[in-house]
């Protein structure tokens, strides 16, 4: 396709025909020619908004985009309600290439009961593969808003489902050949499935039934970076236990193969939580299916230690995701 603004015909074709999913609070959506999307919201309610750029992948970015979104605004106790898209497109893309993002964005939305509510979609010289920035809008009702600041010193951390399931799913689909050198095929189709337990919407409404009193979605820098924002913005210290962390065999091979860190590795599906009772949170959340582990305890002061076998270090601010040593 050619520079500039993707044209009108192939607007409304292969973007506007993709989008399906409506909410009753959106008031103005997607169209030719808006600029702005607008919602309407009750007196006791609270607007809540969340972005990301999909930058580290372009396989399946469309289904990836809206799930990161989404779970970032599950990690304050928003209901999500709509997404804004920016799709930056390189000159080497086919029509077909952007109608099956759209399709894939319009899958993910419809999953999760989100209306694409607008956007802007663009072909430039300034990327070589795909871009897909969300902007999520979401609804929470006033006193439930939860942020990742709410933990305090002596309550428990939680995990839930598995760290790494993002970034080994992501190595698996980029570098399959790579890995099929080693592992067996049906190996290799496990860690790229891994993807489809990235979504944490029903653990946080979980969470938030029980209680929790902080939620952070694992993501770029891994659990090591989300243990340490959280502890940030909570002003807390924490004693975790590295291996009572939940992490799947197939992430533990891919991570030794390529020579990488599984602790410091994108990690969307597992979320950290922080509860006065963790033991009735984990109880909650494996009745509804959802596997979670208590890892540990926010403490009181700055020190932020991780444990192992009687081996006791400090935790660092984050990273550099280990995704970009591979990719």
């Amino acid at each position: 396709m050619k520079i500039g603004k993707v044209p009108e015909n192939i607007l409304k074709r292969s973007v506007f025909k993709q989008i399906h999913t409506k909410r009753s609070e959106v008031i103005l959506g997607a169209g030719v020619g808006e600029d702005c999307a607008a919602v309407k919201l009750a007196e006791d309610e609270i607007f809540v908004m969340s972005t990301d750029p999909i930058t580290g992948t372009a396989k399946d970015i469309g289904t990836l985009a809206i799930q990161i979104t989404i779970n970032d605004l599950a990690s304050s106790g928003a209901e999500p309600v709509g997404v804004l898209l920016t799709i930056l497109l390189p000159e080497k893309i086919a029509e077909s290439d952007l109608k099956k993002m759209m399709a894939q964005v319009e899958e993910a939305c419809a999953e999760a009961n989100v209306q694409i509510m607008g956007g802007h979609t663009e072909v430039t010289g300034a990327v070589n593969q795909p871009i897909l920035t969300v902007c999520g809008v979401g609804k929470v009702k006033d006193g439930h808003l939860i942020s990742t600041a709410g933990a305090r010193a002596g309550m428990d951390i939680l995990a839930t489902k598995w760290i790494g399931i993002e970034g080994t799913a992501i190595l698996a689909k980029e570098k399959e050949r790579e890995l099929r050198t080693r592992f067996s095929a049906s190996f290799v189709e496990t860690a790229k499935r891994l993807d489809t337990h990235i979504s944490v919407l029903a653990e946080a409404k979980v969470a938030v039934l029980s209680g929790v009193s902080a939620m952070h979605d694992v993501t770029e820098g891994g659990i090591f970076g989300a243990l340490w924002e959280m502890a940030e913005a909570s002003g807390v210290g924490l004693e975790i236990e590295l291996k009572r962390i939940p992490i799947r065999q197939e992430t533990v091979e891919v991570c030794e193969f390529f020579g990488v860190n599984p602790y410091q590795l994108i990690s969307s599906g597992c979320m950290l939580m922080a509860a006065v009772d963790g033991n009735l949170l984990v109880k909650e959340l494996r009745q509804a299916g959802i596997p979670a582990t208590i890892i540990g305890k926010a403490t009181e002061g700055k020190d932020r230690i991780l444990l192992n076998e009687g081996e006791r270090r400090f935790l660092e601010p984050p990273k550099t995701d280990e995704l970009y040593k591979v990719l």
